[in-house]
């Protein structure tokens, strides 16, 4: 089953940020982007022509397969290191100190929009909080993700559901 094309109004994730096609011509499509997204995400390093990682709103009608995510990032993190396995590459990524209360191990956090499970995380209270995620063949050939190297910049969105909860808690999660 193929998707249908964009058109104008839909929702697609860039790099994990939730934008709105704006126009559509000839098979091109554009969004605007206001300061608030620059200002609280990568995309306004992001070179022309440089692969993005893309993703179409869920819809009432498609599987929810892997986590809840929403396109809303909740700040930039940065790649510190990379181990390759034999089937695997385990990337470690500094965050925010605060975002690492909504990390936890076998928890979801979204890398760039791909959605992926927390493999470990730094000790709680830690000075430069970080997390570590597992990343498969198909995730390292057919994401962005694949050619992230230290230095590099990254749009982190945290578990949902660990947000919410803390604020049904009043913060005391």
């Amino acid at each position: 089953m193929s998707e249908s094309p964009l058109a104008r109004l839909d929702s697609i994730a860039v790099n994990g940020v939730c934008l709105t096609v704006t126009a559509v011509e000839d098979g091109v499509w554009s969004t605007d982007v206001m300061a608030e997204t620059l200002s609280r995400s990568s995309l306004g390093s992001v070179a022309a022509g440089a692969p993005v990682n893309l993703e179409r709103a869920v819809t009432p009608h498609t599987r929810l397969g892997g986590h809840m995510m929403q396109g809303h990032v909740d700040g930039v993190g940065s790649v510190v290191g990379r181990v390759p396995g034999e089937h695997w590459e385990v990337v470690r990524i500094a965050m925010p100190a605060a975002l690492a209360r909504y990390v936890v191990e076998k928890g979801s956090v979204a890398v760039d929009g791909v959605s992926l499970t927390v493999s470990a995380v730094s000790d709680a209270g830690a000075d430069d909080p970080w997390f570590e995620v597992s990343l498969i063949p198909t995730t390292l050939r057919d994401t962005t993700l694949g050619g992230r190297a230290p230095g590099d910049i990254v749009n982190l969105e945290v578990d949902l559901i660990a947000k919410y909860v803390e604020r049904l808690l009043g913060g005391r999660a």
